[in-house]
């Protein structure tokens, strides 16, 4: 306990550092029995063969003596003097006590240093549910990679694990996060650039001319956000440095849209501003794969090549690193957009070879029984799919970088989810919190500027004409009596 409060950043994030504290440590320590009986596997004990050494015991001392820990200092391994204490222990919440209680206690029985931090991360789950072998969600790294590439899934769980919070993870929002970030923001800023380099300056990198404030403001977009990049990494927030990372793109891509270079390009004064701004977009490009290299290093690997950027050159000391003159190569597409149906298909069928036969039949079964009905009317089975919650908003935020988005946190009894909807001109937040909805409880998962949306609040819309003509919307959430239970199904 005094060692955590001598060194407060020990344990990281903050709230599992009090969960330790107050769960474990002010309520007193019970005594550690070392051995078990109750099962043969592990490490007998020499003195009683009844017993086994607790997999604890001897799994933590694993941290060290697989770097050549020796009880005598004398015969201390190389890789021991080298790498102990490490600076960053990361280790999943559920086993947290294990390494920041057990086993800093057994390093002080040794007198051996402590490690410098313990990070506690956070859990992967698929939807709202945690995986497992039992219920048949558990979703693979192996057949991630082998759908979407390495690079593809280091960035969608780096970007997608909050700080101190369970991420989530689906197909649906892996393949929708792909298309939209890495295959359009990403991979359509560094062809685009590319393209225009090689048909306006025969793929040579061209000399920048002054400076104007859309310029200024693209330079100091990347200036600052390196800056807040690497202070993010320091605090070990690495969703939160993507975010930023991709403001960069995401700002290059509207520099594009805002100076027009394909109309400058038909003038010969025009293309004299034209070189500044392609030299400012690839500049730009280095600086975001400098930046993107811990995360994805075979695409920024990948993007420096193709732009002549020094082979491990990593400066960030400001903008301008990238020296005119240069060539740069076609680097091919870095993300191929894929079909979000087609693949969930396949997977479907790959993951439920029997269901999906099933499936086609009882589709074929619906279509034969439905084709007798007039068109936009529905069986009664059609409708019976949609499944209806009465939900209780929680909180409800703005979504970032949007005015039309709200973030809402809705109790369905006995389960929270996240619901983005488009209401934001309509109602504040503040007039949402604590209102009982008609909620969408089966529809897929969706990613809506970034953010996951788990269901959807149902709302009338209505339209009026002006007396100038114009066309007005008007939004009303379905309100449910606050009487009615969370969680009730609406029929």
């Amino acid at each position: 306990m005094k060692y955590i409060e001598d060194n407060p950043d020990f344990i990281t994030p903050e709230s599992r550092k009090k969960e330790m504290i107050n769960n474990f440590l002010k309520p007193g320590l019970s005594d550690l029995c070392v051995s078990r009986t109750s099962f043969s596997w592990g490490i007998p004990v020499s003195f009683d063969k009844k017993h086994v050494i607790y997999v604890w015991v001897d799994a933590l001392s694993n941290y060290i003596t697989a770097l050549g820990y020796d009880t005598d200092k004398s015969k201390q391994g190389e890789l021991y003097k080298k790498y102990w204490p490490c600076d960053m222990h990361v280790i999943g919440k559920d086993i947290l006590r294990f390494h920041t209680i057990y086993w800093p206690i057994f390093l002080m029985a040794l007198g051996e240093p402590l490690p410098k931090k313990v990070f506690g991360h956070a859990w992967f789950l698929n939807g709202i549910d945690k995986m497992s072998k039992s219920k048949g969600n558990t979703i693979y790294a192996d057949e991630l990679c082998e759908y979407f590439g390495t690079d593809a899934v280091r960035y969608y769980l780096l970007s997608e694990m909050p700080y101190a919070n369970d991420g989530t993870i689906t197909y649906e929002a892996v393949i929708k996060k792909y298309n939209s970030e890495l295959a359009n923001t990403l991979g359509n800023l560094v062809s685009r650039t590319l393209a225009m380099t090689a048909k306006y300056f025969g793929s040579v990198i061209p000399e920048p001319g002054d400076q104007n404030d859309i310029d200024r403001e693209l330079i100091g977009e990347c200036v600052s956000r390196s800056t807040e990049i690497i202070e993010k990494m320091k605090e070990y927030r690495v969703s939160e440095a993507l975010e930023a990372l991709f403001d960069i793109l995401h700002r290059a891509n509207k520099y594009i849209d805002e100076t027009s270079p394909w109309v400058l390009a038909k003038t010969e004064e025009g293309k004299k501003r034209l070189s500044t701004i392609i030299y400012n977009l690839l500049e730009t490009i280095r600086i975001a794969a400098v930046l993107l290299n811990p995360f994805m290093t075979s695409t920024s690997d990948k993007i420096l090549s193709s732009i002549g950027a020094e082979s491990g050159d990593f400066s960030l000391l400001g903008f301008g690193g990238l020296v005119p003159g240069g060539k740069v190569t076609d680097c091919g597409i870095l993300f191929t957009r894929i079909d979000e149906e087609k693949l969930l298909k396949e997977l479907f069928e790959k993951h439920n070879p029997l269901a999906s036969v099933s499936e086609a039949r009882t589709e074929k079964a619906e279509k034969d029984k439905s084709a007798s009905l007039p068109e936009g009317v529905i069986s009664i089975d059609e409708f019976a799919k949609v499944k209806l919650r009465v939900g209780e908003i929680l909180s409800c935020v703005p979504v970032k970088k949007s005015d039309k988005l709200l973030a809402m946190q809705v109790e369905l009894g006995g389960e929270t989810r996240q619901i983005v909807s488009g209401i934001a001109k309509f109602y504040k937040p503040e007039e949402l919190t604590g209102k009982k909805v008609a909620v969408v409880y089966n529809l897929a998962p969706a990613v809506l500027r970034g953010t996951e949306s788990n269901g959807m609040i149902l709302a009338a819309c209505s339209e009026a004409t002006g007396e100038d003509g114009s066309k007005n919307e008007t939004v009303n959430v379905l309100f449910i009596d606050p009487a009615v239970k969370n969680g009730s199904v609406i029929r």
